[in-house]
């Protein structure tokens, strides 16, 4: 246990390891809180969207409003959406501290980050806004799946694997259908349905893995008392 990565990974001290189970708690309960919030928020917005609105035409941020230049703006679905974004950006930005200082690895914890802030941004610049939500919202596919898969170095199996398979099919529905358009095998899906296939699976790894890391700073907790007593 001399390398940098077991040290980051299995604190030495009991009062070490303390310090490792709160950051992994407090992590784990903002991602999972993180998780719960979009998936719910995007259910109620879907709900109370006043016209009609379909999960394989529209897309998810048409919620918050459509491209321009004839954007759509409906309440209260906008303000339910933008808000659930702006909320879990934050949570995932704070979240990528804890994780941070409990792991030490930039190359986990600097996807997360990335994914919190464009989540924030896709809140700030709903679909009416045009190019800055496009920005936003590529940002937030691309790191949520480089996030997902780059996670798997400081988790243990099985959850290791599911990491890696939901970070995968995020990113290759995403790749497939920008490279293949109309030819990609998710496109009978319509806009909307691939564009979930690509969000949906980092939605459910944000959840399982704060769910993943609160669970294993409760395992460090009983095992430090175990070795105290």
């Amino acid at each position: 246990m001399t390398t940098r990565t077991t040290e980051a990974i299995i604190p030495r001290s009991f009062a070490a390891a303390r310090t490792w189970a709160t950051d992994l708690r407090l992590a784990g309960t903002l991602l999972a809180l993180a998780g719960s919030i979009i998936l719910m928020g995007i259910i109620s917005a879907e709900a109370l969207y006043p016209a009609a609105y379909s999960t394989g035409a529209n897309e998810i941020s048409d919620l918050g409003g459509t491209r321009p230049p004839d954007s759509v703006i409906l309440q209260p679905s906008a303000a339910v959406f933008d808000l659930s974004m702006i909320v879990i950006g934050l949570l995932v930005v704070v979240a990528s501290v804890f994780v941070q200082r409990a792991f030490g690895r930039r190359s986990v914890t600097l996807p997360i980050a990335i994914l919190g802030a464009a989540a924030l941004g896709v809140g700030l610049f709903p679909g009416n806004t045009g190019t800055p939500h496009a920005i936003c919202a590529m940002v937030t596919f691309v790191s949520g799946g480089v996030a997902a898969i780059s996670a798997a170095r400081v988790a243990t199996a099985p959850f290791r694997y599911l990491s890696i398979l939901l970070g995968s099919i995020s990113l290759l529905t995403l790749v497939t259908y920008m490279l293949l358009g109309d030819g990609s095998p998710m496109a009978e899906l319509g806009i909307g349905g691939v564009e979930r296939w690509i969000v949906y699976p980092v939605v459910l790894w944000i959840t399982a893995f704060g769910g993943y890391l609160a669970g294993r700073a409760d395992g460090a907790a009983v095992a430090n008392v175990a070795n105290a007593a």
